[in-house]
């Protein structure tokens, strides 16, 4: 009753659905949908081939070899553990934590990738203040969890690691959800401190020295959760000087998954 599954780009070209190589890619993950159990789910659409679930598969982001845990398909509340799918189908599978949106599952010996889901530069950002120091490893899981599904993105300090933690968001409303899921899903409170800054982008060259760049005052250097270099800018007038002072950055707004 529906259309056909489309063709997906991928670096090795277009991909078709009708083919017998299994692929997939990772569009949504989801955390604590069963609360009691603490669990995560990762979402994959079936790009191409059949899904067989006694079959090995390739995660190509990590390079490794493994087998889908308990494959799903989720219906409101119903969930029923499936033993194939085909391409257009989309299925729930366990993720222990090596799952990201935007990642590609192929079978052993196909390494191509699809290509990812933009990352749209956040405009609203705040500082992360941990108010029970008791709590901290169930506060770093809970907002890495929530940063994982999409939902909020988070940066560090450039140079301090998760001692201190920025949250960039698109939505104001996003902080509210942040704080809620935080203290009532990981049992953490927080205090959000607001920050100056309206715009970050990316630096195109990941090797680039942000700490030697010129013109950096009330410029931020941050790193997002793979360690790719940010700079947080109060105006756009800052990052025209920046570019103007730094002959060959390039600044990206937004970044792919």
């Amino acid at each position: 009753m529906t259309t056909s599954p489309l063709p997906r780009l991928s670096n090795e070209g277009i991909i078709d659905p009708l083919e017998n190589d299994f692929s997939a890619f990772v569009f949504k993950i989801q955390a604590n949908m069963n609360k009691a159990h603490r669990d995560r789910i990762a979402f994959l659409r079936i790009c191409s081939g059949k899904f067989e679930a006694d079959r090995d598969v390739y995660h190509v982001q990590s390079q490794r070899r493994l087998k889908l845990s308990q494959p799903q398909q989720i219906m409101a509340q119903e969930r029923q553990v499936i033993s194939e799918a085909y391409a257009g189908d989309v299925i729930g599978v366990f993720d222990p934590g090596i799952f990201s949106i935007g990642d590609t599952i192929t079978l052993p010996g196909k390494k191509f990738a699809y290509e990812g889901i933009p990352t749209f530069a956040p405009e609203h950002f705040c500082r992360v203040v941990q108010l029970n120091s008791m709590k901290r490893k169930q506060f770093v899981k809970g907002i890495t969890q929530i940063a994982q599904e999409g939902a909020i993105q988070i940066f560090q300090e450039f140079s301090a690691g998760m001692s201190e933690i920025i949250v960039g968001v698109v939505g104001v409303l996003q902080f509210d959800v942040l704080k809620y899921r935080l203290e009532n899903e990981y049992g953490c409170e927080i205090r959000l401190e607001s920050l100056p800054y309206s715009f970050i982008r990316w630096v195109g060259d990941p090797a680039t020295d942000v700490t030697k760049l010129k013109r950096m005052n009330n410029v931020k250097a941050v790193k997002d959760m793979k360690g790719n270099p940010l700079l947080l800018f109060v105006n756009d007038w800052m990052i025209r000087m920046v570019l103007e002072d730094n002959e060959g950055l390039e600044l990206l707004e937004f970044k792919k998954n």
